[in-house]
């Protein structure tokens, strides 16, 4: 629901299979409207739709985004699911299947694998006990929603968007379950520390358990795990795992159709005594990989007893974050740790699979899945099961593909065991806090929502509050941070922290409160929420700028589009610490002449630079140069070549939590990786940083040109915004991707200039020791509440509000995004004509 790093956000994922068909055709966007623009609902007349109880009037605002009104709440939620699947269609069958694990039969078998992780998994098993845990309430708003969503795949199953009817696919009908499927896959994908797990065990099969340790996200001020390291230790990790990278490889494939592990999103609320107008503010910008479309939705529902404005997920009933006249409420990642990997001893007896449990064997729970792949015959495969979980290593002794998981005959399988959600009433629980008409009884419903990890922040007019959710082990030993030996009960779980040790708080004495992601609760509280934190530079901007009294509106704004770093000030007390001061003047001065010159210059301007990562700027530019080079001068020796599994898994990590580079950079002296390995001598931190200093300007020469002054942080940092089904082609033989390199000029936008980056509160973040300064994550939507306005709640989504191509509101969000152009949403009905006009389409009921 929150928010984010290398897997990417709800693909349409419809897909590229046959795309082909546009390579002549390539950046004809006439074309493509007049070809598919009977696959665009309209927006005004008359539509009957069979399943309405009484009429429902549907208008859209500039945006394409729409205001359902409606006598009763079920019209409004069939209206909601016709709405979704006529703007997000594509996306919804897309997350479906991949949710499934069956993206094979629509695209073919170069997702084969991520279909096996995912099948895996298995999101349906919790799916079905979330679902089988909600009020019969919930289960009937479901069952009309899908009853919407029915209607128009009836409706359009003839003239579905280009991207579902270029691959000859049609969807399945909607079930109620399907909702639930598709929250679940949203929680999953909020499980950061999977990836760092995974990532770990490649790191250490290349450096070893004790100096994994460096490596791990660990805050400043804490010690590093070498007591969780430890658990790798008398592993072959170079041999007996030597096979992990199938894994990896699998799961970065995930990484590039979905969203796991993305770390992002800032959230807070301004008290009364901080705001000129003397009641709250409230901000929410959701941080997700750059998409096109969206991974949100806009929406506001008009119903007698029900009214509220806000983003949706498309495939959910629900408006998650938003306005519902009395409060505001969103969301940010809590970064909670609450899922872990099992390292488990297995051997094959016979046709049975055995794992090791407290020294003796017994066997693997084990279940047939048959995958269906377009244009080949279905496969069947085994997928095993230990006490702890699904072992995600793949089919014995069937590797077909390179990025096949690893198989069993390794000696070790590798389980992942996930909280359940029996008796689980977070779907109620969400409803419930749309409707909450005060912070007290936004607190109480958002204290049952145990299916997913967030910091929900919510205001009312005269109070501000904050509610971490979620379900969280109880480790008997171990923080998580790396898979922990399966045979033994030490690293088991003893059940779920108490719901009420999670954190929250109302109305501070300070005047505000907010969340970025950091962390937030300080050592030695009584629940483990996580060791996988972010970076902290977010929240202390976000502390400099709510500090601040006489916030309004214009403040608001101002915050959610700030590109200063607090890191750059960080960077130059380092530089300036007592012990490092000369020793790195004097490694400055012992570079070769050129390199000489080129160190003092990024010095001295580096020691100048504000902090302000505006687009234009050159001291930015050299500044995030310098960051990027030192990561290599510091790690590359050691965990390189940059193409390399390990390198790759360095690089990730920093993407989803407060990561080495970061860590080295700010401290860490006695670290073994500043020696660079490849020279006979011993390198120091000082000798390191000098050649940074000198690589940064070096990288700028060739990047930028030598008119050093000229240079332009968004000249190296540009958003692109790539449609899904392009995200797809690296999957895909050789000719679909050379169809989808030609649509890409149809279906893409950008690149434009990019500020900020990760550790600013207009996120823009970059992969730190990767080949570019790309943006892959930002803001993919902003919402701010001011009850002291007559309207309080304005917001803007990233791209726009349809995932076809063929509509008008395919991409026209960008430039309002790029702009601060936000669209006010409206409670008052006599406002309504004002904002979303008086044309409508009006939804009346079919025979």
């Amino acid at each position: 629901m929150a928010s984010s790093a290398r897997l990417r956000f709800l693909p349409t994922l419809g897909t590229a299979a046959a795309v082909t068909a546009l390579m002549s055709l390539a950046g004809c966007q006439g074309w493509l409207e007049d070809r598919y623009a009977a696959s665009v609902p309209p927006t005004t007349g008359v539509q009957p739709l069979t399943g309405l109880a009484n009429n429902v009037s549907i208008r859209h605002n500039r945006l394409g985004m729409p205001l359902i009104e409606s006598s009763s709440f079920h019209d409004a939620l069939f209206a909601m699911g016709y709405e979704h699947a006529s703007d997000r269609i594509s996306q919804m069958v897309g997350m479906r299947l991949l949710a499934q694990g069956r993206l094979a039969e629509m695209a073919g078998p170069g997702v084969l694998d991520v279909d096996r992780f995912m099948r895996t998994v298995n999101l349906k098993r919790r799916a079905d006990e979330l679902y089988a845990s909600a009020s019969p309430r919930l289960k009937r708003f479901f069952e009309v929603y899908a009853r919407g969503v029915n209607a128009y795949l009836f409706r359009y199953r003839d003239n579905l968007p280009m991207d579902l009817a270029q691959a000859d696919y049609k969807p399945e009908y909607w079930k109620p379950e399907d909702s639930a499927l598709i929250f679940c896959l949203v929680n999953f994908n909020l499980s950061v520390n999977l990836q760092e797990e995974i990532n770990s065990l490649v790191l250490a099969q290349k450096v070893g358990a004790d100096k994994l340790a460096w490596l791990l996200p660990t805050y400043p001020d804490e010690a590093l795990p070498f007591d969780e390291t430890s658990k790798l230790k008398g592993l072959n990790l170079g041999g007996q795992l030597a096979s992990l990278e199938g894994l990896d490889k699998v799961v970065a494939q995930l990484a590039d159709v979905s969203m796991l592990g993305v770390a992002a999103s800032n959230n807070w609320a301004i008290a009364p005594s901080h705001s000129r107008s003397g009641k709250t503010l409230f901000a929410n910008d959701t941080h997700l990989p750059i998409s096109l479309p969206s991974a949100w939705n806009y929406m506001q529902i008009s119903a007698p007893k029900y009214q509220a404005a806000g983003v949706t997920i498309a495939g959910v009933p629900a408006i998650v974050a938003g306005f519902n006249g009395k409060v505001a409420w969103g969301m940010t990642m809590v970064m909670g740790d609450n899922q872990d990997l099992f390292l488990e001893k297995v051997k094959r007896e016979g046709s049975r699979l055995m794992y090791e449990v407290d020294g003796k064997w017994q066997p693997a729970m084990a279940r047939n899945e048959t995958f269906l792949i377009k244009g080949q015959k279905p496969i069947r495969e085994t997928v095993y099961e230990t006490r702890h979980g699904p072992l995600l290593n793949g089919t014995l002794g069937q590797k077909q593909l390179d990025l096949q998981p690893s198989s069993f005959n390794s000696g070790y399988g590798l389980a992942l065991q996930t909280p359940d959600f029996k008796d689980d009433k977070s779907l109620d629980a969400f409803f419930d806090l749309s409707r909450a008409q005060t912070v007290e009884q936004a607190s109480d419903a958002s204290r049952q929502i145990r299916a997913v990890a967030l910091n929900l922040v919510f205001a009312d007019a005269q109070h501000i509050g904050w509610q971490v959710t979620g379900r969280y082990p109880n480790r008997k030993d171990g923080l998580g941070l790396v898979p922990s030996p399966g045979w033994t009960p030490r690293y088991d779980w003893d059940g779920y922290a108490d719901p009420m040790l999670h954190p929250y708080d109302q109305d501070p004495a300070q005047g505000w409160l907010g969340t970025a992601n950091q962390r937030t609760i300080g050592k030695g509280y009584g629940m483990q929420l996580s060791n996988s934190w972010y970076y902290p530079e977010r929240s202390e901007r976000l502390a400099q700028l709510a500090s601040a009294t006489q916030q309004d509106t214009r403040s608001m704004i101002a915050m959610q589009y700030d590109q200063t770093t607090t890191f750059a000030d960080k960077l130059k007390k380092m530089f300036e610490a007592p012990g490092m001061a000369k020793p790195l003047k004097a490694a400055i001065d012992a570079l070769p002449e050129a390199d000489r010159a080129k160190a003092r210059e990024a010095y001295s301007r580096l020691m100048a630079f504000d902090g302000r990562l505006s687009p234009t700027s050159a001291d930015a530019a050299l500044y995030e140069l310098f960051l990027q080079e030192s990561a290599k001068q510091i790690f590359l020796d050691e965990l390189g070549p940059q193409d390399s599994p390990t390198w790759k898994a360095f690089v990730a990590n920093a993407d989803l939590s407060y990561s080495a580079q970061a860590d080295h950079l700010l401290g860490r002296e006695d670290s073994p990786f500043w020696d660079d390995v490849r020279t006979p001598q011993k390198e120091d931190k000082p000798t390191i940083l000098a050649r940074s200093l000198a690589a940064a300007v070096t990288a700028g020469d060739n990047l930028l040109g030598g008119d050093r002054k000229a240079w332009q942080w968004g000249k190296l940092h540009t958003y692109s915004f790539k449609s899904d089904s392009i995200k797809l082609a690296p999957l895909l033989d050789a000719s679909q991707r050379l169809g989808l390199s030609a649509a890409s000029s149809t279906l893409d936008r950008g690149p434009y200039p990019a500020g900020g980056d990760q550790s600013t509160l207009n996120a823009s973040a970059y992969h730190w020791g990767g080949q570019n300064f790309d943006t892959f994550l930002a803001p993919a939507m902003r919402i701010i509440v001011d009850f002291g306005q007559v309207e309080p709640m304005m917001g803007l989504n990233s791209t726009g509000q349809s995932g076809n191509p063929a509509s008008p509101h395919y991409a026209d969000g960008i430039d309002a995004w790029l702009k601060a152009q936000y669209v006010s949403f409206p409670m008052q009905r006599q406002n309504f004509d004002k904002a979303y006009g008086t044309q409508r389409l009006t939804l009346v009921p079919g025979k």
